[in-house]
This record gives structure tokens, C-alpha cells and sequence, in this order.
């Protein structure tokens, strides 16, 4: 079968053969942006069917819907002196995205960054007033100041793979992060002179991501794992930059996520990844060096974020049966609860699969985990293993309507983290860099060995299915491993490392050099990882999806696989979501693509299943 099937943005009638109608999709609340005051939290929502902004008084019933246009909005932050809010905006769902404003009350919207061919994404707001700091980037990195009401804008800095973090009030100094993936580090930029300087002794390993100055501008506090295998907190001082830094903040049994100061520097809200992937959260005096642990509203947080004036922590919690949603956090207490009175779980029944957490190994003997959803009833039951993206991500128990309803088919969900995923540590994040990819292929293959082997799948019975990177994965096991799986779906994923250096974002294919290889240098490499270049040992039908506006892996990469499939009349289909760039954020478009994978894979590992048998 050879289909290449449009889905239109605003259709819900897109079919596949054999799909099955699926329940109406839960609303979900996440990314909130507290008002300084904490009387208000805004926070994004996908309740009309695009995320867009809200706002809902803290103890209300009801949210209030702001005007941000038909375009989806991927992040809102508010200004300290309450008069703004800059949303970050993905026209026609692509990743170059745009930076706008507007009033609490849905007036005076207008676009201040991310013009023409640069993508915008803003770094926070000066600690008073309203000025906007922001990132631009096109073939280089630009760290830009936006006055709100003037609209003034200053450019701090120039350079490749730039991006601002911090400001201090004054605007005298500057907190840089540059570099490729995995090898970032920061610089200190005095304003006024353009002078730059290193922080953070070069240790030769590890990756510095996040920062910010601490009071009075002395010091830079930072998340980094350049000095330890799992990331930590450490503080530099300014007038010793030279000097290792203190650590603040570091545990031997969990990596930290996320760090977010409050307003006045004196404290922080730490997300720590446990082993698996599951959140705690814990508030960190960063006077005294003590630690307060928080009750985790969620088994995954994210989006921590204090209101301006600190009486209000806020992030966004899920789980496996909890869709997304904003919780509030009291700082004095600790106590945690939800900013809208139905909670997550109540809005799904608290229906669903949770998942139990499987270790096991590689075939060069690294030591592997991940997830597994067992369908009711005894196994072995037809499985899929399905790969995320980046691949500096990580599979964790979230909310994925998608694995519950594979699961509802009969079909068992095996999600783990090969190597080059994240929450692992220094060592395992990088283990597939370069001609490393080869054992992450190679991982995926060992997964299904062991799902056979523990009488999860019988064999002739094991699909896979992956988003970007994991679509990637998908493609190269397939070529790779010809005759273990019986079906896959391939969603966003490059297929030839060659057309995808040529056609995605210069700022993208700048950073991933560190990860996939250099595609003058490597080439030889880079050709033999493309899964086109033996596309013809690709023996079992393959869904390929993809979004027409994607710029981060271009459509052509499905399209070039579609074409040499339909030219030896191989199984496949094709959906084009239109209206969609990276990540499907219109929620009809989402559920087309998670109504045809499920079909796609119980219909052929189904029908595998009765040949075998």
C-alpha cells in the first residue's frame, strides 16, 4: 500500500484504513507566568485547540482567554512591573519563532523580535520596570534589550551559537551561554567596553546551560556538570573567576533539571530528575545553603518560575493519568495545590496504564532502562517501542495519551532511554556522539531482544515508532535490523544527515555538529548513519508524518523516504499535517497523527501476529 494523505489544520476527517475513533482529547495547562504580585497566574492552554494564553485569578473558577491570534504560543512571561506580557509565537507552528507583547487585558499586542528570517526567544525580563531581554538568531546569535514602552532596542552582543541569559539591573553586565550541544559554556560580557570573558574553568567535558547573577551582580550561580557526572548548582565568584566554584547544590542520586532563582536572589527552586526520570523538588536558602524538599503535585515537573514579588512558585505537573496542569507552591510552607479546581487526574477518571520502569542491557553491555504499559491480561501481546527525540531528552513518565491508547488496543508500549539520553549523567548523554550513534541503533535492537526474551513480544510481533530524533531511529533500525520489527512510524525524523545540514535552521545545524558529526569533515560517517543510504534493506510497512512548516528537520526528509518507497511500490503511508511545523501543537493535528499511528501499528503488528501464528 503506497498513500500520501494532506491533513489540513483545521480537519478532523483525515483517515488511514482501520482507524479507530479515539476519545476527545483532554485539555491541558502548563507553562505558567505568575502576575508579581501572585494574585494572577497566566499560563498557556490548548482548551480552544491551539495553545494560546489564559489568565485565572488564584482561587477562581474561571480563566480568561487572551486575543494572541490563530498562531500557537510556546512560552508567556510577566513583566515585573505588571503592565506586560511577551509571549513567544510559532507562525504556522514552524520553529522560527516571534516574541510579541501585550496588556494583562488583551490590549496592545504588537511583535518587538523574531522578524524576517531571525527566530526570537526571550531570556526574562529586567529584574524592575520592563525591559525585554531576548535572543535573536539567524546565521548568529544576537543578545537584544527591548524597552516594553518605547519599543528601544539594544543589541549587547554578537557572535555564533549565542544566547542571553541574564542582565544584571544596572544593564553593565552580561551572562552569555556559547557553544554546540553538549559543550556549552558561559561568558561574562561587560556592556559597555564588549569586553568578554570566560567563566568556569575549561575542564575539557561536561555542559554549562543555565545561569544567572546573583545579588548585587557578584556572582553568577549556574547549572553545569562540567565538575561532576550529574549536573549541579555551583556559584562563581565574580572577582575570582578563575577559582573553582562552589557547589550549592548536587546530589549523588539525581541530576538537577532545572534551577530558578526568585526575584530577590535569596532562593531557589530546584528540579532534581531521579533515576527513570521522575521530579522532585525541593527550595534551596541561598544564604544559608539549606535545602527545604516540596511535595512533587506530579510524577514529571516542569516550568518553575517564583512571582516577582516571591510569596508564589508555580510549575507545571503531570504523570502517566494526570495530564498537565499548573500547581501553586507556598514558599513559607511548602504546600502544594492546583491553580484550577479540577485537577488532572479528575479529568481523565484517573483512567490509564502506569507504567513500571524495566532495566536492562546493551549489547556491548551499557546498562539501559525504560518504560513498559502492559495491556490487560497475560502477554506475550503485540509491542511497540517508541524512541523520543533530541535525543538529549529523556523518556519519563508523562502524560501520553498516545501509549494509553496503543495500550487500549492490546498493544504493550516499551519507551526507553538509549544512550544519548538525558538524566543520566555526563557520560551517558554523550555516548552516542559521532560514530557513537552506532551503538544507539544498536540499543534500540537490544530492547526488542529483551522484550522478546522476558515474554513481553514474541518475535515477528515488535513494531517501533519515534518523533524527530526518535524518528530517526526509527528509520535507522529499521535498515539496520532488517527482520526483528514488523512495522514502524517515523514522525519528523531525518533520513539523510546530508539534506538535513543542507535544509534545516543555520543556528540548528550549527549546534548539532558536536552531536551528529561536521557533514564536510564526517561526510563519510554521515552517509553511512543515513538511513537513505541503505533504505533498501527496509523490508515492513512504515507510516512516515511530518509537518509542512518544519524547519528543524525539513518535510523533504519523509518526502525523500516516501519517494524511494513508492518507486519499488514498497508498504507505506504518508501524512502531511499542514499548518504544523517540529511538534504538532494544534490539537486536531495531533490527534490525526496519534489516530493513525495507533491504527497503523495495531492493524500490522496484528496481522503479523496471525501470520506467525
Amino acid at each position: 500500500m503506497s498513500v500520501r494523505i494532506e491533513a489540513p489544520r483545521t480537519t478532523r476527517r483525515t483517515r488511514l484504513a482501520g482507524r479507530r475513533p479515539t476519545p476527545t482529547p483532554v485539555v491541558e495547562d502548563f507553562a505558567p507566568a505568575p502576575s508579581p504580585d501572585g494574585a494572577r497566574v497566566a499560563y498557556l492552554s490548548d482548551r480552544a485547540g491551539t495553545p494560546g494564553i489564559w489568565i485565572r485569578q488564584v482561587g477562581a473558577d474561571d480563566a480568561v482567554a487572551l486575543p494572541t491570534g490563530d498562531d500557537p504560543v510556546l512560552a508567556v512571561s510577566w513583566s515585573p512591573d505588571g503592565q506586560w506580557l511577551a509571549c513567544v509565537v510559532a507562525p504556522g507552528g514552524a520553529p522560527r519563532t516571534e516574541v510579541w507583547l501585550l496588556r494583562p487585558d488583551g490590549g496592545g499586542r504588537h511583535q518587538v523580535a523574531g522578524f524576517g528570517r531571525h527566530s526570537a526567544t526571550p531570556a526574562g525580563w529586567l529584574a524592575s520596570g520592563a525591559v525585554l531581554m531576548v535572543t535573536e538568531t539567524a546565521e548568529r546569535g544576537a543578545a537584544v534589550l527591548i524597552h516594553a514602552d518605547s519599543g528601544h532596542r539594544r543589541v549587547l552582543a554578537e557572535d555564533d551559537l549565542l544566547t542571553l541569559l541574564d542582565v544584571t539591573p544596572d544593564a553593565r553586565s552580561a551572562l552569555l551561554r556559547r557553544g554546540p550541544r553538549n559543550a556549552r559554556w558561559l561568558e561574562l560580557l561587560d556592556v559597555a567596553t564588549g569586553e568578554r570573558r570566560r567563566l568556569l574553568t575549561d575542564t575539557g567535558r561536561g555542559s554549562t546551560d543555565q545561569g544567572w547573577f546573583g545579588p548585587g551582580g557578584t556572582s553568577v550561580l549556574a547549572r553545569t556538570d562540567a565538575y561532576s557526572e550529574l549536573a549541579a548548582l555551583v556559584r562563581v565568584d565574580l572577582a575570582r573567576p578563575d577559582v573553582t566554584p562552589t557547589r550549592l547544590a548536587w546530589r549523588p542520586d539525581a541530576e538537577l533539571e532545572q534551577a530558578t532563582p526568585s526575584a530577590d536572589g535569596r532562593r531557589a527552586a530546584l528540579l532534581w530528575n531521579t533515576y527513570g526520570g521522575r521530579s522532585e523538588v525541593s527550595l534551596l536558602d541561598l544564604t544559608s545553603g539549606v535545602q527545604r524538599a516540596v511535595a512533587a503535585p506530579g510524577e514529571v515537573l516542569d516550568d518553575a518560575v517564583f512571582a516577582a514579588e516571591g510569596g508564589l512558585l508555580c510549575l507545571t505537573a503531570q504523570g502517566p493519568v494526570q495530564p498537565r496542569e499548573v500547581w501553586l507552591v507556598d514558599p513559607a510552607t511548602g504546600a502544594p495545590r492546583p491553580l484550577r479546581p479540577d485537577s488532572g487526574v479528575a479529568r481523565t477518571g484517573g483512567s490509564g496504564v502506569a507504567p513500571q520502569l524495566v532495566d536492562l542491557r546493551a549489547r556491548d553491555g551499557l546498562p539501559l532502562s525504560g518504560w513498559l504499559y502492559r495491556p490487560a491480561g497475560p502477554g506475550p501481546w503485540p509491542t511497540a517501542i517508541s524512541l523520543h527525540g533530541g535525543p538529549e531528552a529523556q523518556e519519563r513518565p508523562r502524560y501520553n495519551p498516545l501509549f494509553q491508547a496503543l495500550v487500549a488496543q492490546g498493544v504493550a508500549v516499551f519507551a526507553p532511554n538509549v544512550r544519548g539520553s538525558s538524566g543520566f549523567g555526563r557520560s551517558f548523554v554523550t555516548a552516542d556522539n559521532l560514530a557513537g550513534r552506532y551503538g544507539a541503533i544498536a540499543d534500540v535492537a537490544a530492547c526488542a531482544d529483551h522484550l522478546i526474551d522476558s515474554g513481553v513480544a514474541r518475535p515477528g510481533q515488535v513494531g517501533c515508532l519515534g518523533r524527530s530524533y526518535g524518528g530517526y531511529l526509527v528509520l535507522a533500525v529499521l535498515v539496520n535490523f532488517p527482520g526483528l520489527f514488523a512495522a514502524g512510524v517515523a514522525e519528523c525524523g531525518i533520513s539523510d544527515f546530508h539534506t538535513f545540514f543542507a535544509g534545516t535552521e543555520p543556528w540548528i545545524a550549527a549546534a548539532a555538529v558536536s552531536k551528529y558529526g561536521h557533514p564536510v569533515r564526517d561526510a563519510d560517517l554521515l552517509r553511512d548513519l543515513s538511513p537513505m543510504t541503505h533504505l533498501d534493506r527496509l523490508d515492513v510497512p512504515v507510516l512516515l508524518i511530518h509537518g509542512a512548516n518544519d524547519t528543524n528537520v525539513p518535510a523533504g526528509e519523509s518526502a525523500q523516504v516516501a519517494q524511494a518507497l513508492a518507486a519499488r511500490d514498497a508498504p507505506y503511508a504518508h501524512l502531511v499535517l499542514t499548518g504544523e511545523g517540529h511538534d504538532f501543537l494544534a490539537r486536531d493535528n495531533a490527534e490525526a497523527a496519534r489516530s493513525a499511528t495507533t491504527a497503523w501499528l495495531t492493524r500490522h503488528l496484528a496481522a503479523t501476529a496471525a501470520t506467525v501464528g
